[in-house]
């Protein structure tokens, strides 16, 4: 026999609060250095949430994997552990990370382990010398500095990168501040391959009639047709309400993708930032997997209409906000809890 139970309005306005408040409760951060791995995993509400890795061998640091609250791996895993279906282009899409294709002539963007020996003086690396901070707490704390070189270790900027961690039960939310120095006169000659990038697992991808290429976990490459692949379901929605691939080139102050992985809805937001150069950015999202916040991409992204070269004189700095925004549920986060998220991340200094 089933009961039907009538709470007073009172009572349920009571529950609803409770619900909200229990909802929106931080939970703790924890991050777990390992020196002679290069590494610090970063621990949410005590399960893994990303791992910031430092070692030489990726060409620059990243955070990889990224997870949703639930558990759900939201980048690709190809090149470092790729997952079957995996698709592998592109090996220096890597996790989450933060660099450009032309500083001073070098490619700092396109640098991996693909690149021939012979080619390797075209390209930057970025090579993190000190962790400076690494603190627990609600907001987890990690600093580091590094250097952006070429082949020759020579220092054209200093890096000091300051990542906040946070999370809730569906949320994790990382906000980065990037400080460049220069050691020497340094152009950031505007380019399309920049500037904070994330590669997205194979489902949060766009469908497509493309032939795709996929491998599997013993490295096994295979050629699927265009239209057969039925994994991806993602799509891309700017704060200008451009949708889907129409969202290249296009500037906002956030963009989000979104789709399902498993049971759940899966987004991923990025915010740019009222006080980074030449806001709001222009996103380099792309179908196929490429979502990137490129505030130095001018020329490429109007058809050659106008440009943004940044020069930076010895001793001078620029400084580069943003927020990463993972959410998980019964639905996408919407337009207006982003466009909250963003108010509140203009305040951030």
């Amino acid at each position: 026999m089933r009961y039907s139970v009538i709470y007073p309005a009172a009572s349920i306005v009571l529950l609803l609060c409770f619900s909200v408040s229990f909802a929106q409760k931080k939970e703790m951060v924890k991050l777990v250095p390992s020196v002679k791995e290069k590494k610090i995993d970063i621990f949410i509400g005590g399960k893994p949430f990303t791992s910031f890795l430092y070692p030489d061998s990726i060409e620059k640091p990243v955070l990889y994997p990224l997870h949703a609250a639930n558990g759900t791996v939201v980048t690709r895993g190809f090149p470092l552990n790729p997952r079957p279906a995996d698709p592998t282009d592109h090996p220096h899409h890597l996790g989450l990370w933060f660099n450009f294709e032309n500083v001073n002539g070098l490619d700092f963007w396109n640098n991996s382990y693909a690149i021939p020996k012979e080619k390797k003086n075209l390209y930057g690396w970025i090579k993190t010398d000190k962790v400076l901070q690494a603190a627990n707490g609600e907001k987890g704390i990690l600093s580091y500095h590094a250097n952006w070189t070429n082949q020759q270790n020579d220092i054209l900027l200093e890096e000091t990168t300051r990542y906040e961690f946070s999370g809730t039960a569906h949320q994790r939310i990382v906000d980065r501040v990037t400080i460049l120095k220069a050691d020497r006169d340094v152009l950031f000659t505007d380019a399309k391959d920049g500037l904070l990038g994330l590669r997205l697992a194979h489902e949060l991808q766009i469908p497509t009639t493309e032939d795709q290429k996929f491998t599997d976990n013993k490295g096994n490459v295979t050629i699927v047709k265009g239209g057969t692949d039925n994994i991806p379901n993602g799509t891309y929605l700017t704060s200008e309400g451009k949708q889907g691939n129409d969202a290249w080139s296009t500037r906002g102050r956030w963009c989000k993708v979104y789709g399902k992985m498993g049971a759940d809805s899966i987004s991923i937001a990025i915010i740019d930032h009222p006080e980074n150069p030449n806001y709001p950015t222009f996103w380099h999202a792309r179908g196929y997997g490429l979502f990137a916040a490129n505030p130095l991409g001018e020329k490429i992204f109007t058809n050659g209409k106008s440009f943004k070269n940044l020069q930076l004189k010895k001793g001078e700095s620029v400084t580069f906000r943003f927020r990463i925004i993972i959410d998980e549920g019964n639905k996408t986060i919407s337009p207006g809890q982003l466009n909250q998220s963003a108010d509140k991340f203009s305040k951030m200094k």
